[in-house]
């Protein structure tokens, strides 16, 4: 059955490293309604990501029971390897300097350098995000889901990332898109609910 997209295509180019991928407001899928993940991988060998919107019943403590110090709410990546613990951050003094995804995300470092260190959570920011997890397509895989209008792309910020309440991202993200796309956001998640 061929999908009805409801939006006129966006053009921006094809998915990479530093792109929000933004589920259509329609998407109705256990792990991805209304999710937001930041692609950290994209090449010929598939693609990574994580949800950014998804919290998890965790904090840190619950999962690296020697880490104390400020509470860390830990987020679902995705579906694959949900046993992993995985982090971004804006602090790469601090944490270590991992792989830079876009200006101001980080995603990696050393989970040592969280402990009850003070410097996490600089001027009040959040500067670190947590996941259980991560998304993943094989390869060729997210391009033909971008092609069927699955995922909408936006560059990532990370006020995106980092300062914008979990309940927000999606209609945040979507802002992103430009003024054409704004209506997007006040399309509910069942159409029979308009």
């Amino acid at each position: 059955m061929k999908k009805i997209r409801i939006y006129p295509p966006i053009q921006l180019k094809k998915p990479k490293a530093g792109h929000l991928l933004i589920a259509e407001p329609l998407l109705n899928d256990d792990h991805f309604t209304r999710a937001v993940i930041l692609l950290c991988e994209h090449s010929n060998e598939g693609s990574v990501g994580f949800i950014l919107n998804q919290p998890s019943d965790f904090e840190l403590q619950d999962l690296l029971k020697d880490i104390t110090g400020k509470a860390h709410v830990v987020f679902k990546g995705g579906p694959v390897q949900n046993n992993t613990l995985h982090m971004l951050h804006r602090i790469p003094n601090i944490l270590g300097a991992g792989l830079k995804i876009a200006n101001g995300i980080y995603w990696g470092g050393s989970f040592d350098e969280i402990g009850d260190n003070e410097s996490i959570g600089v001027k009040g920011r959040n500067d670190l995000r947590l996941f259980l997890g991560y998304s993943g397509w094989a390869p060729g895989q997210l391009e033909n889901e971008v092609k069927e209008g699955t995922w909408l792309i936006a560059t990532a910020t990370d006020e995106i990332v980092f300062d914008t309440k979990h309940e927000d991202v999606w209609k945040k993200s979507i802002s992103l898109l430009g003024e054409k796309y704004s209506y997007l956001a006040h399309i509910p998640t069942d159409p029979q609910l308009n």
